[in-house]
């Protein structure tokens, strides 16, 4: 009944759902449609008329478009579908499908004048498989369905009545059940992993490409540049013509004849260069023919038609040029600067915010604005930028086509570059490229240009683009690329310059931007991180057998296990280790090791633990190979299990102490009320770490401290708490430290990593079930961050619905620099900016990741400014870590 197919990153789902047989026109009129409405509301009109009804769901990453759904029994939806959003049950349906239990009722059929109605009840099962159970009931549509839970799974709920109207009673069951797949269709494919593996197509992955200056240009003013038929991009300066030499910028020495000498402008007829110098303008091409000398001194700019002829501006007048024939044009326009302009067979003339027109030997006064600072022109109309957007004008009538687009990333214009799926435009503070309506890629910062002004833009016949900026010259191009690939460069990326002693480590650098000049360094969480980077080589191993990947993976828990031996601390991992007197961060907190020549450093927190946990999970699932390797991590996790036993739920540092952050005893975690999400994350981190435990070694002592916090100490009730409840908590700290004024982003990566192993080693179905509860409920509140871990996490406990689109696209815009560039988003006025609010969420919509300050998955994805300069370097196991674990459950193929 629903068929699908693939659309590039698009999903489509079609059915139909009417019938045949002898219903009325009003019958017939009583359709459903759907829409979406602003900040992606789904809006349910009734009443709409469709003969023939047909549901068609487009799914995309940024939006969902729903067709007409038939309705064709007396069934009053207005009594089962509110009248905007959702549904009665208080469920929403959201810009990417159904957020809970889906129930329409028939608790209006007495409006109606037949009692013989049928109901068809389906029930959708939460498991794995995805399966579909359904179940026909007869008589007054209540009656129950037979063996619906015997396997046990959480179950969706939909129920339909169809009045019988004159229909056989096998004819209007066979109808119902079809409207009910046609829902049932909508359900499945809008948050995604039902309708299987994503597979992993080529996108388009834009590719920032550096361009070294000569020293001979250093402190050059760079002006203008021209891009050849050949693709050799040629610079304006103040000290001659330059031009690429492959990623190399240099002054162009290869005509003897001009080496040495200064031109004034430089400009393309056909794609062929043209020099004007201070007497004569003069090209290279066509054996070097084209040649007319000039009145010494008069011009300075030029512009030329792909027939040759010629326009000229000097201080005081305009001369065009047809061979060597020149007409004077009168032009006394008082100006300092003039900006010439060719399209179609007339020349433009930029002056005083005033535009002019050429045309044979008249000129005329086509346009007249304000703060007008660039041209562009596009078949029927010319763009004009100014210093507070861009608006277009009709080439034919003069008359405005398109008002002031002023929505921009930034609004003062500096260059366009018109291309036939979109617009190019350089600003004062970055490029952008425009593929429609409020629909912008931004280029800015390091990351992208040497330099966030834009002199020039030029593109090339690949889709490329150049970009002159008083820096130099850079490239933007977009290369085929898949997921695949993007893995590829990170895993070599890490092998070769992030492996400190098999942790992963980030780069310190010297010189911003410049991996030579790097250092590996100790961070706080070299164990967290490094743990991350084993789990995805264990899935990489996993997924395709690559010995290389299991060594990584086995390299990186050899660093962890030396975290607890270096110590002298029997099952207390350190934060990290480093040769003495080479210590990096935090110096307070380091401590000589008993093995001679080497430090380690101290207050481990719950981070950590978390950390190993997840890893030491993955790991003992996907790569350990024989018992003696399954023995050796179940070792190396008791022994730190059996230390925060001992202690009484506490991590106890060298000094005697509980750690600020390793702390689980109900003590401390019930202090703090459930506004604040500490009791419950806390809560959830015991309770995996002891079911791991129990797993890997049958200890009772862990599975029986695990339900004593469960059923009397209230964790289970605590895991549980809604994330509804966690909200700005004012006036509680902890230790001086104050709790509860934002939220943490930190702990929504540590709660997810730890669903991992919470669902996975439950040690009943009853409290998986509950535990999958809570997890959907944490997911519901992060599913607009649109984050491959989380949601990925989310699909390992049976959900049929996460956002699959929307954890695809974060991977594939997941920025291929990792460096540290200063970001900066907050100007820009493209985007809905939100209310102050307890998230910290700043807009309304979640720009790319190569768009956004580079971080971890532990930071905040909405924030718009970051960065330090480009001192630091990440390694890459953040995109590694939630792509290997979408192949590995075939969320990716």
């Amino acid at each position: 009944m629903v068929a699908g197919r693939p659309h590039q990153t698009e999903r489509w789902f079609a059915c139909e759902c009417c019938v045949e047989g002898t219903q009325s026109a009003a019958h017939a009129s009583d359709c459903v449609g759907f829409d979406i409405g602003e900040e992606g509301r789904v809006i349910i009109e009734i009443g709409r008329f469709v003969e023939t009804g047909q549901m068609l769901l487009r799914m995309s990453a940024e939006q969902l478009f729903l067709g007409d759904l038939c309705r064709f029994s007396p069934f009053d939806f207005q009594t089962g579908l509110c009248a905007e959003v959702g549904f009665s049950t208080g469920y929403a349906l959201g810009p990417f499908g159904v957020t809970g239990p889906m129930v329409l009722g028939a608790s209006e059929i007495a409006n109606y004048q037949h009692a013989d109605c049928w109901a068809i009840e389906l029930l959708m099962s939460m498991s794995e498989t995805n399966e579909i159970i359904r179940c026909f009931a007869a008589g007054d549509g209540r009656a129950p369905c037979a063996n619906v839970d015997a396997s046990g799974n959480q179950r969706r709920r939909l129920d339909l009545a169809a009045q019988g109207g004159g229909l056989s009673d096998r004819r209007m069951r066979l109808a119902t059940f079809d409207l009910i797949v046609c829902v049932t269709g909508l359900m499945m494919a809008a948050e995604g992993s039902a309708a299987g593996p994503v597979p992993d197509m080529p996108f388009r992955q834009p590719v920032t490409v550096r361009f070294t200056t000569e020293a001979e240009l250093e402190g050059a003013t760079f002006q203008k540049m021209c891009l050849d038929r050949d693709g050799v991009v040629y610079i304006l300066t103040d000290r001659g013509i330059a031009r690429n030499f492959d990623t190399r910028v240099a002054i162009d020495k290869s005509y003897r004849p001009l080496a040495g000498k200064r031109a004034l402008d430089i400009a393309l007829r056909a794609g062929r260069l043209y020099y004007l110098f201070e007497d004569r303008l003069l090209s290279n091409e066509s054996a070097g023919k084209p040649l007319v000398e000039l009145p010494a001194g008069v011009y300075r700019q030029a512009a030329l038609m792909p027939d040759g002829t010629t326009l000229l501006a000097g201080l005081t007048n305009l001369a065009i040029l047809r061979g060597t024939q020149m007409t004077l044009l009168p032009f006394a326009v008082s100006r300092t600067n003039e900006q010439l302009y060719v399209w179609g067979d007339r020349f433009y003339v930029l002056a005083n915010d005033t535009v002019y027109r050429v045309a044979g030997q008249r000129i005329e006064t086509f346009h007249t604005g304000r703060d007008i600072t660039a041209l562009g022109f596009r078949p029927g109309e010319m763009l004009v930028g100014t210093k507070r957007g861009y608006y277009a004008v009709n080439l034919q009538n003069g008359v405005v086509s398109l008002p002031l687009q002023d929505k921009l990333p930034w609004v003062e214009i500096t260059a366009f570059a018109p291309v036939t799926d979109g617009l190019w435009f350089g600003t004062t503070r970055g490029l952008v490229l425009q593929t429609g309506p409020k629909l912008f890629r931004y280029y800015a910062s390091k990351r992208w240009l040497n330099d966030d002004r834009v002199l020039d833009l030029a593109v090339s016949r690949d889709g490329g683009v150049f970009v002159l900026t008083p820096g130099g010259l850079n490239r933007i191009e977009y290369r085929p690329t898949t997921l695949a690939e993007k893995a590829a460069h990170y895993d070599r990326k890490i092998r070769r310059r992030h492996i400190r002693y098999g942790f992963c480590s980030e780069l310190r650098l010297a010189r911003p931007g410049d991996p030579t000049s790097g250092e590996m360094i100790d961070t706080d969480n070299d164990g967290t991180w490094s743990s991350y980077y084993m789990a995805s080589q264990a899935f990489r191993y996993a997924v395709t057998g690559d010995e290389e990947a299991r060594a990584n993976a086995w390299e990186t828990f050899e660093a962890l296990e030396r975290l607890q031996t270096i110590n002298g601390l029997d099952g207390f991992p350190s934060r990290t280790f480093e040769r003495t007197g080479f210590k990096f961060s935090d110096p307070e907190r380091w401590h000589a090791s008993p093995e001679k020549g080497w430090e380690w450093k101290g207050t481990t927190s719950s981070d950590e633990i978390t950390g190993h946990t997840f890893g030491y999970a993955v790991l003992y699932e996907t790569a350990a190979r024989t018992p003696a390797e399954r023995q050796r991590i179940a070792n190396a996790y008791d022994r730190i299990m059996t230390h925060i036993l001992r202690h009484n739920l506490y991590l106890v540092d060298a000094d005697g102490r509980p750690t600020l952050w390793g702390r689980w005893n109900p003590e401390y975690v019930n202090h703090f009320p459930p506004t604040i999400f500490d009791r419950r994350l806390n809560s959830t981190e015991i309770i995996a770490f002891l079911q791991f435990a129990w797993y890997l070694t049958q200890k009772p002592e862990y599975r029986a401290r695990a339900f004593e916090l469960l059923e009397r100490r209230g964790y289970l009730e605590n895991i549980t708490s809604s994330m509804a409840n966690i909200r700005f908590t004012p006036n509680f700290s902890f230790q001086g430290i104050t709790m509860g004024d934002e939220w943490n982003h930190s702990d929504d990566e540590l709660a997810f990593v730890t669903y991992w192993v919470l669902v996975r080693y439950a040690f009943n179905d009853d409290l998986r079930r509950r535990y999958i509860a809570a997890i959907r409920d944490h997911w519901e509140i992060e599913k607009v961050e649109r984050n491959p871990l989380w949601n990925f996490i989310y699909s390992t406990t049976g959900a049929p619905f996460f956002d699959v689109e929307g954890a695809i696209w974060t991977l594939q815009t997941f920025p291929l620099d990792l460096t540290s560039w200063t970001i900066e988003n907050s100007h820009r006025r493209d985007l809905v900016r939100l209310p102050a609010n307890f998230r910290r969420q700043a807009t309304g919509q979640l720009l790319p990741a190569d768009e956004r300050p580079v971080m971890r998955w532990n930071g905040n994805p909405f924030e718009l400014d970051g960065g330090d300069g480009g001192q630091r370097e990440l390694a890459g196991d953040e995109f590694l870590l939630p792509y290997w674990m979408g192949r590995y459950l075939r969320v990716i193929q």
